[in-house]
């Protein structure tokens, strides 16, 4: 097998995440030659990633990979991968939904999609999961404007709005909102709600594993105990989920809840999943938004709930909040999903191995 030496990239902020993003052609189409190269330009496997472009966080080395779609009804297909800092793993078991706010972007860029005079909606196929999201992006003019007013928690400074939209993304990963058909199970002497709208999830209160839940980041990841009794609950569910052994997998994403101190709907702590997360991951926020619209789930103990069928839920985290705007039906299922992200090119250019 030839070494793939370089790829035309662009590095663009997506969210609260950072990465590469390629046109499909512009990679291997051999699996293992791909992953190869990424984790070269990444740096990785080195906890600093100092010999790539990596930065030294699991929120700062990942990759979009983009083609024109051939389905009906869809602009572009999106294939995100999680590429490991210490580990030699590029990981496609899951979606990221901070790292999608770019793909409309980066699609009109390329010329993949063509722009409308004011607002452009990029229909994008998540190869990952297999549902659909729909991305406004700013073009006035015809061209993608990233600059603007809509601010996010966990990025400073203020952006173009690009609203994200969610549809029939219950059990993507799992093949049910909730797997093992409960509201809740007992594992390892703890109450968990085993979620995925989106993102596969182990929701648990915080006061069940020894922690308030306000605790910051870096608390958080020098609590080894901490980190080894929530790791064996999710090694213990991986069969539960559907999602086999996890122990080399970047899912399913650990969250941690309790009650709202700013206002908001629920407090969480996200590990993602060994390490604490600085936000929340919006697939992420969802399956927990939607947790917390589930009686008797260790969420719903502990969330405030607006009342209707709209229902705004901002999901407090370590660096702020991120906003769901969850649709009901008469049945009280989540039907559909809506947020709020940012995106930035940062750069276009060619990556070299």
């Amino acid at each position: 097998m030839t070494a793939f030496t370089q790829s035309r990239v662009m590095w663009m902020r997506g969210g609260t995440s950072k990465g590469g993003y390629f046109l499909a052609h512009d990679l291997p189409t051999d699996t293992a030659a791909r992953d190869a190269f990424l984790l070269r330009i990444m740096g990785s496997p080195d906890p600093r990633q100092i010999d790539g472009m990596g930065g030294a966080d699991p929120l700062t080395s990942k990759v979009a990979v983009i083609k024109k779609s051939q389905r009906d009804g869809v602009d572009v297909d999106y294939l995100f991968l999680q590429v490991f800092v210490d580990q030699a793993i590029v990981s496609s078991a899951q979606n990221c939904g901070n790292i999608l706010a770019g793909v409309g972007p980066f699609a009109l860029e390329r010329g993949l999609v063509a722009a409308q005079p004011e607002q452009t909606r990029v229909a994008i196929f998540m190869e990952n999961t297999g549902q659909i999201a729909i991305a406004t992006v700013e073009t006035p003019g015809g061209k993608v404007c990233y600059n603007g007013d809509a601010r996010i928690d966990g990025v400073p400074g203020t952006a173009a709005p690009i609203p994200l939209e969610f549809r029939d993304t219950a059990g993507s990963s799992c093949g049910a909102l909730l797997p093992t058909g409960n509201v809740f199970d007992e594992v390892e002497g703890v109450r968990v709600t085993l979620i995925d709208n989106g993102m596969p999830c182990v929701v648990m209160k915080a006061q069940d594993v020894g922690i308030t839940g306000y605790e910051d980041r870096d608390t958080l990841d020098k609590d080894n105990d901490l980190k080894a009794r929530i790791e064996a609950i999710r090694l213990a569910v991986g069969e539960r989920m559907n999602l086999g052994n996890v122990k080399d997998k970047s899912v399913p994403k650990m969250m941690l809840v309790a009650p709202p101190r700013n206002g908001g709907a629920v407090t969480v702590r996200s590990f993602i999943p060994h390490r604490a997360h600085a936000s929340i991951g919006v697939l992420g926020a969802v399956s927990v938004a939607t947790a917390c619209l589930i009686a008797r789930s260790p969420a719903a103990e502990v969330a405030s709930i607006p009342s209707g069928s709209r229902k705004t839920l901002s999901v407090e985290h370590p660096t702020g909040e991120t906003t769901c705007v969850m649709e009901l039906d008469e049945n009280g299922a989540v039907v559909s999903a809506a947020m709020l992200r940012t995106a930035r090119k940062i750069m276009d250019g060619e990556v070299f191995a």
